[in-house]
């Protein structure tokens, strides 16, 4: 397989067990674990094998290589948007055979907030752990999960409104930190080191990279010692209490003006995402944050 393509087979999901810590890992580490549906999909379907799996007690979802995860394909040869895959988030028409509006609604209705929304409901306790880029889709896929901890080169990153979009599908902003810095963390695209994301209540540990996986599953082992309906029940009860202050209602308003960004884009420029595609993004990104 060369350097530009993707073969058709390839893991892009890897999972394995290890006592009672399932691992599920985003193996695209040539794209930085940029997100396309395959790996969607493969997610959901090693998160469900978790579940259902009654040894498991405890669900830690890493990537593979420098970089957690640098957001949603928007630009490798896997790119998969035209791809039809079984619905499993939400009822809704397949995308495929639909234009505009009614097609980026479909999609990402289910690959993007139905599918975290889904995650966030796993029953069992889930870990992400994350080093390097955590950028856009990568902090979906980060807060999705029940919590974070990051190695101290970890940095977060939400730069859409560069394309004049209010923020990733998966709108937690305000809940994940303060109003306040959620609108430094948008207006300027900027990167949120991980001292930063924790200092806001984003990241729960920050460790020195070399220590990542070690502190990771020692908390994942501590947590399996708890009793697994007790942990379910416990965590229904905090989303539930998040649902009340507004999390899953501010979610579908938002997601109404993401998808009205869109729409402008389209009318306006030469695509949805105003002409920008990952070469670009990450160019613009890099220039930002003071990088060659």
């Amino acid at each position: 397989m060369s350097g530009t393509e993707e073969s058709t087979d390839e893991q892009v999901v890897t999972y394995e067990v290890r006592g009672p810590v399932a691992v599920v890992t985003l193996n695209r580490p040539q794209y930085r674990n940029a997100q396309n549906s395959k790996m969607t999909y493969a997610l959901d379907a090693a998160f469900t094998k978790a579940v259902d799996d009654p040894d498991v007690k405890a669900i830690v979802l890493a990537g593979n290589g420098k970089h957690f995860c640098a957001g949603h394909d928007i630009g490798t040869p896997g790119r998969d948007v035209d791809q039809s895959f079984e619905r499993k988030a939400v009822i809704w028409w397949d995308h495929t055979d639909r234009a505009g509006v009614d097609s980026r609604f479909a999609r990402e209705s289910e690959v993007y907030l139905g599918m975290c929304r889904r995650w966030r409901e796993i029953p069992k306790p889930v870990i992400a752990m994350v080093q390097g880029a955590c950028i856009a889709g990568g902090l979906m896929l980060a807060w999705s999960c029940d919590f974070i901890v990051a190695s101290d080169d970890a940095f977060f990153s939400d730069p859409v409104v560069r394309m004049g979009i209010p923020g990733v599908e998966y709108f937690a902003h305000p809940w994940v930190m303060n109003p306040r810095a959620a609108k430094e963390f948008l207006y300027t695209g900027d990167r949120f080191g991980a001292d930063r994301a924790q200092a806001l209540g984003m990241v729960n540990h920050v460790v020195p990279r070399a220590e990542l996986e070690e502190a990771t599953f020692a908390i994942a082992e501590r947590i399996a010692q708890m009793p697994q309906l007790g942990l379910a029940l416990t965590k229904k009860a905090v989303n539930q209490a998040e649902d009340l202050m507004g999390m899953r209602s501010g979610m579908d308003s938002v997601f109404g003006l993401h998808h009205a960004a869109h729409a402008h884009n389209a009318e306006l420029d030469t695509d949805s995402l105003a002409g920008l595609d990952a070469r670009s993004m990450a160019k613009a990104n890099k220039k930002a944050a003071g990088e060659s």
